[in-house]
């Protein structure tokens, strides 16, 4: 058995937990198709953001419900990850977990969409 690596302490540990995270997103792009499709979705988003005329405010508003399906499909896909290592056979607690997260990212896409065209409606119509 191996042992526990020694902790990183300081920068060492900040350097070490960015490695971390940026393998998780090459991890989410390379095994994750939702991901892929929201991710893409959210950069044209963003590109038309900075091309609204909306108010500083609203338009930080619009940044956070972008990236927040993005933010909970990582969550979810780790749920899902997990779920699969620990119970391969089907099992109805399982697929309740599942089935949560997935909800957790449909309603985080409703909220993003509900923003995204109130925003337009400020604009288009007001």
């Amino acid at each position: 058995m191996s042992e526990k690596p020694t902790p990183k302490r300081g920068l060492f540990r900040i350097l070490a937990a960015a490695g971390y995270s940026a393998t998780g997103l090459r991890e989410a792009w390379r095994h994750e198709a939702a991901f892929r499709q929201e991710s893409l979705l959210a950069a044209i988003l963003l590109i038309i953001l900075c091309l609204l005329p909306l108010t500083i405010n609203y338009k930080a508003l619009l940044f956070g419900a972008t990236l927040l399906p993005l933010i909970v499909e990582l969550l979810n896909s780790a749920l899902e990850t997990v779920v699969d290592l620990t119970s391969p056979d089907f099992h109805l607690l399982a697929k309740r977990a599942k089935d949560l997260g997935s909800a957790a990212v449909l309603l985080s896409l409703l909220l993003a969409l509900g923003l995204w065209v109130l925003g337009l409606l400020q604009v288009f119509a007001g």
